[in-house]
């Protein structure tokens, strides 16, 4: 692996969520499932879990048209681990936003964790599951 490479991937890995929070910013299940690999895993609160991106795209949908309706969320990097050439772990604090909100209330904070893997060039998520901060 050359610096360039890592350089390159260890930007490109931290930018992930912000692939999420466009998605999440247009409400769209698909868009959000797209930044998933194939076979990924998402674990929320709540005892939510999705296996695969259609699984994924459908649980979305759902939330962006009831409670996460015109909601937005928020997520900066604050642990990037690269593990080989195709694999790294992130871990982001953030939240959820509603309505003018610019900064996440404590009572929907959370700490994540992004496991992700290069597929054709680019870095998508295998397995995600976040945690409440607590209030």
């Amino acid at each position: 692996m050359s610096a360039t490479t890592t350089i390159d991937d260890a930007t490109a890995i931290r930018e992930v969520p912000a692939r999420i929070m466009s998605a999440w910013a247009q409400n769209d299940g698909d868009a959000f499932a797209d930044v998933f690999t194939e076979d990924a895993t998402m674990i929320l609160p709540g005892g939510i879990y999705a296996t695969g991106r259609n699984n994924i795209a459908s649980f979305m949908g759902a939330a962006f048209a009831g409670p996460y309706k015109g909601s937005r969320v928020f997520g900066e990097p604050i642990s990037a681990k690269i593990l080989g050439p195709e694999a790294a772990v992130l871990v982001t604090k953030g939240g959820v936003l509603v309505g003018e909100e610019t900064e996440v209330a404590p009572e929907r904070a959370v700490r994540a964790t992004w496991v992700l893997a290069k597929q054709e060039g680019r870095w998508y998520i295998t397995a995600y599951q976040n945690t409440p901060i607590g209030a």
